[in-house]
């Protein structure tokens, strides 16, 4: 063991008896950063606006501060932009990470000296409790990628701006930065196609431990890797230990990318944003994410099926339930407070508070009154694949098909690229309806009451949902295919991209 991979082991001890004060204590944690927001912001125009400094409990906050999403924040924004300081938070932030919106265009989420720390250290833990929980350190002494967006930083008014992914590439701490691969120069490159054929080159031949991105990215990545060298990732990489994601389900794709390795490898799911890091699995052995209650975030929970009612109730972590979805809602030390996140939350242990990311509070697909969300049509998915022998899915997506042509039900129609066609279509497609059916009741009240027919599979060319995506300029990065949608927009735009019938 070298002297580095020592030095880690006992690091990651002394972080885990730190962070144990809090998990063990979360709603107290989550108390002391609800005080310390409110106390530190009570001067900032917001605060003003907002009776900060009059408010003394939960109860306060949540009538005088309602919930917004990006769009009702925005002209506080807008106003740092111009210039002005002390709008949501003290002074002004030092980074605007750069989002792409649905309905905002272009979103500037602020970055505070505050927040970026909390941002730097939710990531150094991640991989230190690994270490910890399974006295593996032996990878720190290896080559570690980190596929990521250009670490090149705009300025907007004086404010350095770009994805949260490159603004991080700053922060890899000096001992690891011998370890860091792609280069700098390479990092930079736009094109995506054209950075993977560099990061390609930089590192066949070096002794590659760990190697973090989206799922979708880094598979493209193997796939060019392996047939370029013609050698598993496994083989070609002997010490690649440890896989690290965020922001897509990695269960559909384990299967392909543990026969693109040629043997399993750990992996540790993350939950970061520009607007936060909220988790990261801290346990191999059970399902979801730790979250991160002392990391200058105060959280608020609305019932996903009661959030766009006139005044949803509004929850506190003690309040929390397991196994329903939440809207998730956010105050920070960025400024952004009861912010709607966009995601949806399910709790599945309440000690310590773990959760599942179960999809996007406007992704979900109910056309007929179903309901359906992501979290539902990405197990359907990984049963169907556990059941039929050697199949392997690339990508997928969901959208309703509402109006079908020669008078037909309308029905579910999946948009699913194979690696290895399924033996059987039809009964691949069978698993998947059934999974979708005994997770959802209102889909299967519908398939019963004959208002929908049993889902249909579009097969989508090798390699179409990356075309898709370079042909809408969404390819690699951070970027990632919706998994499903309430209307056919996606599902037009893969038109050019379908297998011939």
């Amino acid at each position: 063991m070298s002297l580095k991979s020592l030095a880690a082991l006992v690091f990651a001890a002394y972080v885990n008896y730190k962070n144990s004060k809090w998990i063990s204590n979360p709603i107290k944690a989550q108390e002391k950063v609800f005080r310390k927001l409110l106390s530190t912001a009570a001067h900032t125009q917001f605060g003003k606006e907002h009776h900060f400094k009059e408010i003394t409990t939960y109860k306060d906050f949540s009538e005088n501060v309602p919930i917004r999403d990006y769009e009702a924040l925005k002209p506080y924004i807008n106003s740092i932009i111009d210039g002005c300081s002390g709008v949501l938070w003290p002074g002004q932030p030092i980074y605007f990470g750069k989002t792409s919106g649905t309905t905002s265009g272009a979103k500037y989420i602020p970055i505070t000296s505050e927040s970026i720390k909390n941002q730097v250290r939710a990531s150094r833990d991640a991989i230190l409790n690994y270490i910890h929980k399974t006295g593996n350190s032996d990878f720190v002494d290896g080559k570690m990628i980190f596929l990521q967006g250009s670490p090149e930083l705009q300025e907007t008014n004086g404010i350095k701006t770009g994805r949260l992914s490159g603004i991080s590439a700053h922060y890899v701490p000096n001992y690891l930065q011998n370890n860091r691969l792609p280069s700098w120069e390479t990092n930079c490159i736009d094109d995506w196609e054209t950075k993977v054929e560099a990061i390609i080159k930089e590192t066949e031949n070096e002794n590659m431990t760990v190697i973090a991105g989206i799922p979708s990215w880094v598979q493209m990545y193997f796939e060019r890797l392996k047939e370029k060298t013609g050698k598993e990732i496994g083989e070609l990489f002997k010490n690649f230990q440890l896989y690290i994601y965020g922001g897509v389900n990695y269960e559909p794709y384990r299967a392909k990318f543990e026969g693109l390795i040629g043997r399993k490898v750990d992996s540790i799911e993350l939950f970061p944003a520009s607007e936060g890091f909220f988790a990261y699995q801290d346990s191999l052995d059970e399902k979801g994410m730790l979250l991160l209650v002392d990391a200058g975030i105060f959280y608020e929970f609305v019932k996903a099926d009661e959030f766009f009612e006139e005044s949803p109730k509004r929850l506190t972590l003690a309040e929390v339930e397991l196994n329903i979805d939440y809207a998730i809602v956010i105050s920070t030390d960025a400024g952004l407070w009861a912010y709607n996140l966009g995601d949806t939350v399910r709790f599945i242990s309440k000690s310590p508070y773990r959760i599942i990311v179960s999809g996007r509070i406007k992704h979900f697909i109910s056309a007929f009154g179903e309901h359906v969300i992501a979290k539902e049509v990405e197990e359907a998915m990984s049963y169907a694949l556990s059941k039929s022998n050697g199949c392997k899915v690339n990508e997928f997506t969901v959208a309703p098909q509402t109006d079908p042509e020669d008078g037909e039900l309308p029905y579910h129609e999946w948009f699913v690229e194979f690696e290895t066609l399924p033996r059987d279509i039809q009964a691949f497609s069978g698993d998947l309806d059934a999974s979708m059916q005994k997770q959802n009741s209102y889909y299967f009240d519908l398939l019963e009451g004959k208002i929908l027919q049993p889902l249909k599979i579009t097969p989508v060319m090798k390699n179409g949902f990356q075309d898709y995506m370079k042909s809408v300029g969404k390819l690699g990065g951070q970027n990632k295919v919706q998994r499903l949608s309430n209307d056919r927009k996606l599902a037009e735009g893969l038109q050019p991209y379908l297998t011939a019938k």
